[in-house]
């Protein structure tokens, strides 16, 4: 999901997530929003699919939900 933090974390919060594409940027940042939501829950598991780095040192990844 693009562009929507705050839905992305309420449909993880209600175990609507089966899938991750994430692209990890080579920065450190200070502060800024959350990815997850604090919802007191329990873990939850991922299992990694793919990975690739790109010649920029972006990180992709794509991780499965272990259900």
């Amino acid at each position: 999901m693009h562009g929507s933090a705050t839905l992305g974390a309420a449909l993880a919060d209600a175990g609507l997530v089966d899938r991750y594409h994430l692209l990890v940027f080579p920065i450190l940042l200070g502060a800024g929003k959350r990815m997850w939501s604090e919802a007191d829950k329990d873990l939850e598991k991922l299992r990694v699919v793919e990975s690739e780095t790109y010649a920029n040192g972006v990180l992709k990844l794509v991780y499965d939900v272990v259900r």
